[in-house]
């Protein structure tokens, strides 16, 4: 009898991780991706493709690669564009797909200055991506470790009263950095914030948490870890008409994101941990 009890215990133990896994497997299937055949690039004239191409997904796909949006496109006299533009948007961006160091964080943002992009992770898989403006050398975005503190749908730039900022989302409260939505003339060029194009500020905007105020004066949880890295070379050629030559010379390699991120988990996941027990609640 003891045994047959047994038998059944290690049964349903088995078929319940089974289950699990398959949960699992079925979770990571979602994330469905069109590879193009060919990643490739070359010159062409910006009004000249965008007077012959109305497809709006590779339009979106060659603002990114030229790190720009659909009104500074037509400014430009030559762009970047792929041979093959059958693919999503994410082979064509320098972030990787998996990074298997990430695996214990649940949600995490990088934003990359050399390459001018940002990623959205969660648990080591990339759920979004693309083009983004940094500070100009005046005024360089910050680098290093922040969290997402407080969200507005509209506000206004301590910059220039005229400015209007849509899906901002502070970083740094004290300095007054955050992305939103704004012109990406296809180079750093604000004033220290991370610029967006109104789709991604959008979706960064609902996708990453708020901090959690204990009071007026004190933080009780903070945000969605933002890890921003990487120097521009300003001065010289935008790094990403390299891309001509060698298609592969902006990537960002699992690798490089773990050395990046090392120094930040212990804080990262404690953060996390604090979350979690209380409950996600804002």
């Amino acid at each position: 009898m003891q045994k047959t009890i047994l038998i059944v215990i290690l049964l349903a133990l088995f078929c319940s991780c089974k289950q699990k896994n398959q949960e699992v497997m079925e979770t990571k299937k979602t994330i469905i991706r069109k590879q193009p055949k060919t990643i490739s690039f070359h010159f062409e004239k910006s009004k000249e493709w965008l007077a012959k191409n109305t497809d709006s997904t590779q339009i979106r796909i060659v603002l990114a690669i030229n790190r720009t949006d659909k009104n500074n496109i037509t400014k430009m006299d030559s762009i970047l564009i792929p041979v093959d533009l059958t693919g999503d948007r994410e082979f064509y961006l320098p972030f990787p797909l998996e990074i298997p160091y990430l695996k214990d964080i649940n949600k995490i943002i990088f934003f990359s200055y050399s390459t001018q992009t940002f990623a959205a992770y969660e648990n080591g898989d990339l759920i979004y991506t693309g083009p983004t403006n940094m500070g100009r050398k005046k005024d360089p975005t910050p680098t290093g470790l922040f969290y997402t503190n407080w969200k507005a749908e509209k506000t206004t730039s301590t910059f220039n009263d005229e400015w209007d900022l849509r899906w901002n989302f502070n970083i740094a409260n004290k300095l007054g950095v955050g992305w939103h939505e704004y012109e990406l003339p296809g180079y750093p060029a604000s004033h220290s914030c991370l610029r967006l194009q109104e789709k991604d500020a959008k979706y960064l905007y609902n996708w990453a948490d708020q901090w959690i105020l204990k009071d007026d004066e004190n933080v009780l949880v903070k945000g969605t870890p933002v890890i921003i890295f990487g120097t521009y070379p300003f001065g010289k050629p935008k790094p990403w008409l390299q891309l001509v030559q060698n298609p592969k010379a902006l990537n960002i390699s699992a690798a490089e994101i773990e050395n990046t991120t090392k120094p930040f988990l212990n804080a990262i996941l404690s953060e996390q941990k604090k979350r979690e027990q209380t409950g996600n609640i804002e």
